[in-house]
């Protein structure tokens, strides 16, 4: 704290030199010549001592009220996501969620370069600022960006055209409720959950008013709703790959 931070909370506080000194130990004259303006660089035992007193108590947050400030200063070693405040960990994902997921975005590279379009692939970690708020980062396994963005930037800020997450035991519930909620408000236009457990891959277009989902077999050709028909992922050259996973 500024000498000045501290004259502003010895006033909020209500307290006298008196009272200061008894708490912190630092003598009255010396509290008296700091707080005056006779001395400008008090010793640093003595800097140390008066926050003690008059630093702010620190009131951990609750979820809920984390903002991006808390999700950036935590270690990049930890990978969470942030939704509406709330600060959910990301567990290490399974062999099969990553062997799906390398397959199934080179199918979408492949598609997207075949067309030569303005739609690009993003793989996960990357962090999507979906709500444009400082309230929800989050970090889809896969998403495609159909408009201009900051290569520099930290952050993709608003909704992907196109979202894919991949279902693990531990996340399964968050996006298949809160994350499928999420992405529909804030303007994905199409939202494609793999579930390895099913074998099923459940496709949500939301300009469709019903709002219901389509389900393929992982065995499927599943079409791409934002290329109008004109893009296909042959989702049953990633079955063939890891059929031996399901043998036992």
């Amino acid at each position: 704290m500024t000498i000045q931070e501290m004259i502003a909370r010895k006033q909020e506080l209500g307290l006298s030199n008196e009272e200061i000194s008894s708490r912190s130990g630092v003598p009255l004259g010396t509290l008296q010549k700091i707080f005056s303006g006779k001395t400008t660089s008090p010793r640093s035992r003595t800097i140390q001592a008066l926050e003690r007193v008059l630093a702010p108590v620190q009131v951990p947050k609750k979820q809920g009220e984390y903002t991006l400030d808390d999700y950036y200063a935590i270690p990049d070693e930890r990978r969470v996501e942030l939704i509406d405040g709330v600060i959910y960990d990301m567990p290490a994902p399974s062999v099969i969620h990553q062997k799906i997921l390398a397959l199934l975005h080179l199918l979408f590279e492949q598609c997207v370069s075949e067309h030569e379009g303005d739609c690009e692939v993003f793989l996960s970690p990357c962090d999507v600022q979906l709500d444009n708020d400082d309230r929800t980062m989050l970090q889809p396994d896969i998403f495609i960006l159909c408009r201009p963005y900051d290569l520099k930037a930290l952050s993709i800020p608003g909704a992907p055209d196109l979202v894919v997450e991949i279902l693990s035991p531990s996340t399964r519930s968050k996006d298949m409720l809160l994350k499928l909620s999420k992405y529909q408000n804030a303007g994905v236009c199409e939202y494609w959950m793999v579930d390895p457990k099913k074998r099923s891959v459940y496709v949500y277009d939301f300009s469709d008013p019903d709002f219901h989902p389509e389900v393929y077999p992982f065995d499927s050709t599943i079409p791409i709703h934002i290329s109008g028909g004109s893009c296909s992922i042959d989702f049953s050259s990633i079955d063939r790959k890891i059929a031996r996973y399901y043998e036992d």
